[in-house]
């Protein structure tokens, strides 16, 4: 009693606030839209004013919401401590315990079926009260608490939360949270047609949350019915005994920005202002991520921005995303200040991110980028070999004259058999033997390519017979010529011009004269000084 006296002393509280506030003749504060107005936007047209059927008076602009915003928080945070109090934490303990049971029978099913029989009945406990079947708080959220345990192996949680759903027959009635948490898992194992229907036997039993459709929203998001989410949204509208809370709008904002419809995901949020509900640390990133797929960078620093400015801080995947967002903009500065902030995270498992910024640095020009590049390379294990890295590194080695790593990374593509397709990165290839004059190695480099099924450009014969020809290696020059015929590659004016230069710088006036008669029988021009070049 003394517990319900306290928040109920917190509402008439909060009333006579608002009251008082209510009652003063102070211009109303506007609510600013990220970048347009939402009636005129396009989420207005298909879903009409979201919150039409709420009714919010102004508040005056000198006695900002941050006051009962501050107050209600405080109450909130104290109930949430009350919470904690009441689940003890031997109870978390013996949930965790009894997770880690479970995980280690995960391939036997009747095993997890024989341990949930012998010891879960704890959790589904029950009491008389006024001749009147009850569960007790505490044993609700133990049982939702070990199904969100369970997270990490979906499979064996939708075996407990089946168990579950059988002792419901037995006069132990599941509760809308625990519908919930069964809908989440039933997406986490792509069956979504279960999860609709965990939905429809959870309305059968009057039971309809807000925190249902936002299960079953997240769990057509998670397997791409992006349809289906909003038609689910729509129905949850609809519904007179539920509304839109902020995880909702949260997954709306992630379904548009995954379709990159940011005038649709812009009106959402919008709509949360207008609302009058308080963005969380989701909301914000889902908007961050989806200027990050859209490459909307700008508004993608200023949704960040304007977190750091607001009663919020970023944590980590916040850091990840601009990580991310910096990288892919060139931002580099950035990026090495956002990468400091979370290095250990980085360094540990993000290896999307880390090949994110060994591309950001391979496209760049700073000095000792090439250092950078390895420190991050040396993060990444073996396994996480992926083929566009391997013929972006080739590329930069070879444009910084690294002839031996280059060569390395070759050999490495070969043997995984990644097939280069890039007539832009053989240049580069032949540029750098080139400047080498390895002659040779370029021989042995296009003997492999062709075996490999690499694209051979008439430019690669055409740097052999040059290195031959300023070798005086004539015969060996000759001898491209036959591999362009087997590998049917037409001869051109060049062709004939490298031959010539060739035989005349090596004195063989014979064969200069019968090129010359070539190029005539095929049309080219000859130059008055029988020089082509």
């Amino acid at each position: 009693m003394k517990r319900v006296f306290k928040i109920s002393d917190a509402a008439a509280a909060q009333s006579e606030l608002l009251f008082n506030l209510h009652r003063q003749q102070s211009k109303p504060k506007a609510l600013t839209p990220l970048s347009f107005c939402l009636p005129n936007s396009s989420l207005y047209r298909c879903y009409g004013d979201l919150g039409s059927q709420i009714e919010h008076s102004p508040l005056p602009t000198k006695l900002p919401l941050n006051i009962i915003d501050l107050f209600i928080q405080k109450l909130s945070l104290a109930e949430n401590n009350t919470r904690i109090r009441g689940v003890s934490k031997d109870l978390i303990r013996k949930v965790v315990h009894f997770r880690d049971e479970l995980v280690e029978r995960v391939d036997s099913s009747e095993e997890v079926t024989s341990i949930l029989d012998e010891k879960a009945p704890w959790l589904l406990r029950k009491f008389q009260h006024d001749r009147i079947l009850l569960r007790k708080r505490d044993d609700d959220r133990a049982f939702t608490h070990l199904l969100k345990k369970l997270y990490s192996s979906p499979n064996l949680a939708m075996e407990v939360f089946n168990w579950r759903r059988v002792k419901a027959d037995e006069g132990y009635p599941m509760t809308p949270e625990e519908y919930a948490t069964g809908i989440t898992i039933a997406g986490r194992i792509r069956k979504v047609d279960l999860a609709a229907e965990l939905f429809r036997e959870a309305a059968s039993k009057q039971l309809n949350r807000t925190c249902l459709y936002n299960a079953l929203m997240g769990a057509y998001m998670y397997n791409g019915f992006t349809e289906k989410c909003q038609l689910v949204f729509r129905d949850l509208k609809r519904n007179r005994n539920c509304s839109p809370s902020i995880v909702t709008y949260n997954i709306l904002i992630s379904v548009f920005g995954r379709l990159m419809l940011i005038d649709h995901m812009e009106a959402t949020y919008q709509e949360i202002q207008n609302l009058n509900l308080s963005p969380t640390l989701s909301t914000y990133n889902n908007l961050i991520a989806a200027y990050l797929t859209a490459w909307m960078w700008d508004n993608m620093e200023r949704t960040f921005q304007l977190l750091r400015a607001g009663p919020l801080k970023p944590d980590i995947n916040t850091h990840l995303l601009m990580l991310r967002g910096y990288a892919h903009s060139g931002k580099l500065d950035r990026m090495e200040e956002t990468y400091q902030i979370i290095k250990d995270q980085v360094d540990k498992k993000e290896f999307p991110l880390i090949r994110s910024m060994i591309c950001a640095y391979c496209k760049s020009s700073v000095k000792d980028r090439t250092k950078r590049i390895e420190e991050l390379l040396s993060l990444i294990p073996e396994n996480e070999y992926r083929p566009w890295l391997n013929a972006l590194l080739i590329r930069h080695y070879a444009q910084e004259n690294c002839l031996e790593t280059m060569e390395n990374l070759i050999n490495e593509a070969f043997e995984r058999k990644t097939c280069i397709l890039s007539a832009a990165l053989m240049d580069c290839i032949l540029a750098t033997y080139f400047r080498y004059n390895a002659v040779d190695r370029l021989a042995d480099f296009v003997k492999r390519a062709e075996c490999a099924g690499w694209r051979i450009c008439r430019s690669v014969y055409h740097c052999k017979m040059v290195m031959y020809g300023s070798q005086n290696r004539l015969e060996e020059m000759e001898n491209v010529l036959n591999e362009m015929n087997n590998m049917k590659v037409n001869y051109t004016k060049k062709t004939f011009c490298i031959l010539f230069k060739a035989y005349l710088m090596c004195g063989e006036r014979h064969k200069t004269e019968q090129v010359l008669g070539l190029m005539c029988k095929n049309g080219y021009w000859i130059p008055s000084d029988t020089n082509p070049f």
